[in-house]
């Protein structure tokens, strides 16, 4: 929230002196957070002149330049710089007049973004100052012309301080507004609780507005499908003022003020709307009531219809939208933005205004649905006080009355049906037992009366009752943080706990860790995907195990393209590999750990919201909420592409690809002290000759935990991606159970160790990994270790067979091992290999 110092000063006595550091440690002092500060970025000597003649001058590019005298002191006397009273000024724009007031930077000035100004020869004349547009004083966006003053109203003296007169010598804080405290998104808000901080005496602005009662607009509230049971709109207020002149300028003071706030000057009607509602905090809406088609009639979207907003779009309702209808349809969606059949035109000589109290939830879900944040939302979003639409509504009349030259019409209506805030008990030492301060009764009393609550003292404590702006305080809790912030954080002791006695990280949590500890010491880098995933994410890659997951739809998305909760690790780290690769990063090795959701077949997940209160949900409560989640196990995710060696002197590059996958997965098979069982396996999204299923032995047989292998060409192709990419997924969960809580570490035994090699003659259609495990079973306790060596398949072999040679190494821990003993250990392994697998020992 910008707040232009000037404007503060007209609701809360700020010191003439504050600098703008003073303001903002006074606003941090009660809970607010300084952003930064705003100003026009301007240094004179910045004068009005009057154009006293010009010589248009044809140049040889086709532009016209103007050759003008202006007057820039009265005259005979000294300008502003210290020259003359008349100046020669060389100006390229066309839509001034001779008598013209315009704005003068004389040599010396500087101009936004550190533009000095300085008397300079061009176009064959030394040009002794320039005259500026609005842009250049950054008063808005218009560079095709001179700002010219009589435009605005104003014919000031030749040499008047042209910083005062457009108010440009304003200056603005910046701080932000948590949510929760959506009445600091206004003037009045931050006046306030500038007074809290200081004792400035506060000045509401909404005590000197009149409210004033329209009567006999039709308006109808219809809401037969209310959001969490909350109606959607609970205050709509309206009044009509006739006869406005529309071609009248925005007051430069005005357009000063929104613009340090923020808010780009459209045009008199719509500045006055964006004024009130930064002042008041209301957001106000005009339409052009001679657009409207009857009365005003606010409901949920029907199906199937569309809106064109004010930005020229089409938009498709949804039937949770809340809208403004009249005879025709939609002309707006209530608290984001209004629509295009009833924009505030040239032509609008009588105008609807509209002020509304709307349901938090409804707005912010319609503005996340639409993509379509905007000042209006963002207020209704944080909640808005119900009190102030009457006011609102009538100083917008007071100001289109004044500045416009409408006339207030008795027009209008009022619907105020917003439930009135509950009160609150506050036991006498609860404050003090909850913040650590001894805070006394008047104290407490005194905090809440100045936030504006009601506050009456009885045996047992303090009944209190919320001003109508703080939604937010809820319960006593609320209370006591109030009395803390007002009363001053400074109070609050600094006292660091004792840490007590604790039992560290679990079983779970360490092997969590140590599982990312190796992967990232084996060359990866650890990163944090997006876990919301497309439609066609889903269908692409499925879930780990390539099947495709209906996966569970967010209600209320963030992206509504993006609403499916992610099945699989894969998609996000392919979204990750694609934005480094634009960014010319060629190999990458990357990992992410996190939780996949995964719902079960019948099942429905998702719930009403249960009742907010100050109490702990009950175990019933808990066990609904866990009810309503689908499982959520936590996953490794691997990815890899680009060459996993580079070339260097001596080393041609190696790619990366199944191998390297594999790999990362032997690396947490280590860390984890579990034993993987590596099959040709297939997956949706997987090369099927170049795929590895991984499964893990239990009580209960073997269970897949994971893939590996390499994305289809043709899919890598499709995401702009290598035609190599590696990748594996695997179960965390699943791992760290079957790891248990303990890890069983061999003796390191000093003998000496038999070596021997084993090539056995198979079945093409035989897994390696199987004749493998059936050798270690055959081989008994003597065989230390194992490893594929060598696939052969050709000359020399019986057809459709293959030649695996395995390398052996032996080892006994109580004694040297003979050739014999390693030799029959071998031949066991052998002929367990031959009766399970019919394989025989190539000679």
């Amino acid at each position: 929230m910008r707040v232009p110092i000037s404007w503060l000063g007209e609701y809360v006595d700020v010191p003439a002196d504050a600098s703008i550091d003073d303001i903002h440690a006074a606003l941090v002092k009660v809970g607010l957070e300084e952003e930064g500060s705003h100003d026009f970025d301007l240094q004179g000597p910045i004068v009005v002149g009057e154009v006293l003649s010009f010589e248009p001058e044809p140049q040889s590019n086709g532009k016209t330049i103007r050759w003008c005298q202006v007057r820039v002191a009265p005259e005979g006397q000294q300008a502003a710089d210290g020259g003359a009273d008349v100046r020669g000024i060389v100006c390229g724009a066309g839509n001034f007049f001779v008598g013209d007031k315009v704005v003068v930077t004389l040599p010396g000035a500087v101009l936004p973004g550190g533009f000095t100004i300085a008397a300079r020869k061009t176009y064959g004349h030394v040009s002794d100052g320039m005259i500026a547009s609005a842009r250049e004083l950054g008063l808005g966006d218009d560079h095709d012309g001179i700002l010219r003053l009589t435009t605005l109203g104003l014919d000031p003296e030749v040499g008047t301080d042209a910083l005062a007169l457009l108010s440009l010598d304003d200056a603005a804080v910046e701080v932000n507004v948590t949510p929760d405290r959506g009445y600091a998104f206004s003037i009045r808000g931050i006046a306030r609780e500038f007074s809290h901080s200081t004792g400035a005496a506060f000045h509401d602005p909404v005590a000197r507005v009149v409210p004033v009662t329209g009567t006999g607009f039709p308006v109808e509230i219809h809401d037969e499908a209310p959001i969490r049971g909350r109606v959607g709109a609970t205050v709509f207020v309206t009044r009509v003022v006739r006869g406005i002149d529309p071609t009248r300028p925005s007051p430069a003071w005005l357009v000063s003020r929104l613009t340090l706030a923020g808010i780009r000057s459209i045009s008199l009607v719509v500045d006055i709307t964006n004024y009130v509602m930064l002042e008041f905090g209301q957001p106000i809406h005009a339409y052009d009531l001679d657009a409207l088609q009857g009365g005003i009639v606010v409901r949920r979207a029907a199906e199937g219809e569309t809106l064109e907003t004010l930005d020229g779009n089409t938009r498709a309702l949804h039937a949770e939208d809340l809208v403004i209808a009249d005879d025709r349809g939609a002309i707006g969606l209530a608290g984001v933005m209004g629509g295009a059949s009833t924009e505030i035109g040239d032509g609008t000589t009588n105008v609807l205004i509209e002020a509304a109290n709307f349901d938090p939830v409804s707005i912010a879900r319609t503005a996340r649905r639409h993509k379509l944040p905007s000042e209006a939302s963002r207020r209704f979003e944080r909640g808005v006080d119900p009190q102030v639409a009457q006011p609102a509504a009538a100083r917008v009349v007071e100001l289109l009355e004044t500045l416009a030259g409408g006339t207030a019409d008795g027009l209008g209506s009022l619907h105020h049906e917003h439930p009135e805030l509950g009160s609150i008990m506050l036991p006498f030492g609860y404050v003090q037992r909850l913040v650590g301060v001894d805070f006394t009764a008047d104290e407490t009393a005194g905090a809440l009366a100045e936030i504006g609550a009601q506050v009456e003292e009885n045996a047992a404590g303090f009944v209190v009752t919320p001003p109508s702006w703080r939604p937010d305080i809820i319960d006593k809790a609320s209370l006591a943080e109030e009395v803390a912030r007002i009363v001053g954080y400074d109070r609050i002791p600094s006292i660091l706990p004792v840490a007590p006695p604790g039992r560290g990280l679990t079983v779970g949590q360490l092997t969590r860790r140590r599982a990312a500890d190796v992967l990232a010491a084996g060359g990866l880098v650890e990163v944090l995907a997006y876990p919301f995933l497309t439609e066609a994410q889903n269908q692409m890659f499925g879930s780990a195990d390539g099947s495709v997951v209906p996966a569970v739809r967010v209600a209320n998305p963030l992206d509504s393209e993006a609403a499916l909760l992610r099945t699989s690790l894969l998609p996000g780290l392919v979204d990750i590999a694609r934005r480094n690769l634009s960014r010319g990063l060629t190999d990458l090795a990357l990992f992410e750990i996190g939780l996949v959701f995964l719902p079960e077949g019948g099942r429905r997940y998702g719930q009403d919201v249960l009742p907010l209160g100050a109490a702990l949900p009950s175990d019933d409560e808990l066990g609904e909420l866990h009810a309503g989640i689908p499982p959520q196990p936590r996953h490794v995710g691997v990815l890899m592409l680009g060459n996993s060696v580079d070339k260097q002197p001596g080393q041609p590059a190696v790619a990366a690809g199944i191998a390297d996958a594999l790999d990362a997965v032997r690396l947490l098979e280590s860390a984890l002290a579990v034993e993987l069982r590596i099959e040709t396996g297939s997956h949706s999204a997987l090369h099927p000759g170049r795929t590895a299923d991984l499964f893990i032995e239990t009580p209960d047989g073997a269970v897949k935990v994971g893939v590996a292998g390499e994305l289809l060409p043709a899919l890598a192709h499709e995401l702009d991606l290598p035609r190599v990419v590696a990748v594996a997924e695997v179960d965390l969960d699943a791992l760290i159970a079957a790891a248990g809580s303990t890890i069983d570490v061999a003796p390191i035994s000093g003998y000496p160790a038999a070596t021997q090699d084993l090539s056995l003659v198979v079945a093409d259609g035989v897994p390696a990994g199987d004749v493998e495990r059936t050798v270690v079973e055959g081989a008994g306790e003597l065989l230390e270790s194992i490893r594929l060596v060598d696939d052969y398949r050709g000359p020399g072999l019986p057809d459709a067979s293959k030649s695996l040679t395995f390398a052996l190494r032996f080892r006994a821990s109580d004694r040297t091992l003979t050739a014999a003993e390693a030799s029959e250990a071998k031949l066991a392994g052998a002929a367990r290999a031959a009766e399970r697998h019919g394989a025989a020992i190539r000679e």
